[in-house]
């Protein structure tokens, strides 16, 4: 069973993807801001991080920076989720070490492809 760290602020986007993604079989590990996002992944690691961009006391752009940087977790595939769709964020978020995009609201059919791209299922 893949493990799938999803770090989300929302309670509400959290509680419904977490649900969705259990129902397909993901485990799921959940932060809620990006310092604890980064805490969990190193301590648990995951097959795959779901990082939302917006996030309290360490945002997800700086997130992926020190997951990237870090030796332990820099292989850790990142989707970066977001509410801003402007152009140029998908290039910040690869450039801040994530390894793939995807828009708020989530269309799960697309998102669970990528994650499927991802690991292999």
């Amino acid at each position: 069973m893949s493990r799938i760290l999803l770090v989300e602020d929302n309670e509400m986007n959290r509680d419904m993807l977490s649900r969705r993604l259990k129902k397909r079989g993901y485990e799921v590990i959940m932060a809620f801001d990006g310092k604890q996002g980064v805490e969990m992944a190193g301590a648990e690691m995951p097959d795959l991080i779901l990082l939302d961009m917006s996030l309290p006391v360490m945002d997800g752009w700086e997130a992926a920076r020190h997951l990237k940087g870090n030796e332990a977790t820099s292989g850790i595939p990142i989707i970066a989720l977001t509410a801003h769709a402007m152009t140029g964020d998908r290039d910040k978020a690869i450039d801040a070490g994530c390894d793939d995009y995807d828009t708020k609201p989530v269309d799960l059919a697309r998102l669970l492809d990528k994650i499927s791209s991802f690991l292999g299922s």
